[in-house]
């Protein structure tokens, strides 16, 4: 990752003389500017969102073949609840857990989509974005205490194993097979251009394999007796819901934590930063995601007087806009330009 060509530090260059970009033209982005304790905005327009609406999304324009596969994914979850309570096949049971894990999945990426389409508010000023976490946060906390009822009632099974009745576990298998596979052929197309959609395929795929373990299952038992392999094939399937869970609760867990998301490192961010001419110092940084893909990013960054004193702290702050969006992919960002001695008034929360 190249960082800044080293320049002079007396000047911003690559702007004019009135302190405006190239090419002019309104900004936007959300960043601010307070030198010491007054604002300076030097007749710029930072922060010039238009919070009518949100942004459009690849996932968006697939919502209708989310929303069938959704509607699929949880009639064969309801349908094999059915199946386990006639056939008294524990597996039926797991497979549902399996299918409603990944109509969670299928469901937070609707969510995700619909509230980036809702506008913000004065109250809630990032909208309703952090309203996908909690969701995420309640649905992972439901599928591990579905887990853990699989793992007991399996180990209780397998000591006292119970009658099944494998043909109609088989021929519930069989129906969950081809409405998979009918979830498949609506999603095929789109695999191609929606992250979303293609995690939605590959869940719809693995959900498959959890059918096809159904009647592999009633099977065996049909051809062998073996009661055993209900219970045996319930660990298998309730096995594939904990790593995707687990996963799904930490990351929501960090999230609400304010943590500072995966794949951005402050320090890297500092030095970056430190090094555009001007600046001579980079303190309380803080970043942050509202929810999935949406870091922020806060930091007071100690300038030359000179920058201040020119009234180019409007050009700094497009630089500092510049530096987070280019490398790190971080569009929302605030700044607090100061003169050095500003931080001995502050209260920092960490250096």
């Amino acid at each position: 990752m190249m960082g800044p060509q080293p320049q002079g530090r007396d000047q911003v260059p690559d702007h004019g003389d009135d302190g405006t970009p190239p090419g002019g033209g309104a900004r936007t982005g959300s960043a601010h500017s307070r030198a010491g304790t007054g604002r300076n905005h030097s007749g710029h327009n930072h922060g010039a969102h238009d919070h009518s609406h949100g942004p459009a999304t690849v996932t968006g324009g697939y919502r209708r073949v989310l929303t069938i596969v959704l509607l699929i994914s949880l009639g064969i979850a309801a349908a094999e609840v059915a199946g386990a309570v006639i056939t008294g096949a524990l597996v039926l049971f797991a497979d549902a857990a399996h299918m409603a894990a990944d109509a969670a999945g299928i469901g937070l990426s609707l969510l995700a989509a619909w509230f980036a389409s809702r506008p913000a508010t004065g109250r809630r000023t990032f909208g309703y974005a952090r309203a996908e976490i909690l969701a995420a946060m309640a649905n992972s906390l439901l599928l591990l205490a579905m887990a853990a009822i699989i793992v007991v009632e399996a180990i209780r099974r397998i000591v006292t194993p119970a009658a099944v009745s494998s043909g109609l576990l088989i021929a519930f298998g069989i129906g969950a097979l081809l409405a998979n596979a009918c979830s498949l052929a609506v999603l095929r197309h789109g695999q191609a251009d929606s992250l979303n959609v293609r995690s939605a395929f590959l869940e719809v795929a693995a959900d498959t394999l959890g059918a096809a373990a159904v009647i592999a299952t009633g099977v065996v038992i049909s051809t062998t007796g073996f009661d055993l392999a209900d219970p045996i094939a319930s660990l298998a399937v309730g096995a594939l819901i904990l790593p995707r869970t687990w996963r799904l609760l930490r990351e929501a867990t960090d999230i609400l934590l304010e943590a500072s998301p995966k794949g951005i490192d402050l320090e890297e961010i500092r030095q970056h930063m430190a090094a555009l001419p001007g600046i001579t110092d980079v303190h309380e940084l803080h970043v942050w995601t509202i929810t999935s893909g949406l870091p922020v990013f806060s930091a007071h960054v100690v300038v030359d007087r000179t920058i201040i004193e020119r009234g180019q702290t409007a050009i700094m702050l497009d630089k500092l806009q510049a530096c987070l969006r280019g490398h790190f992919d971080v569009e929302h960002s605030t700044f607090q330009l100061e003169p050095a001695g500003h931080a001995e008034h502050e209260q920092p929360m960490h250096d």
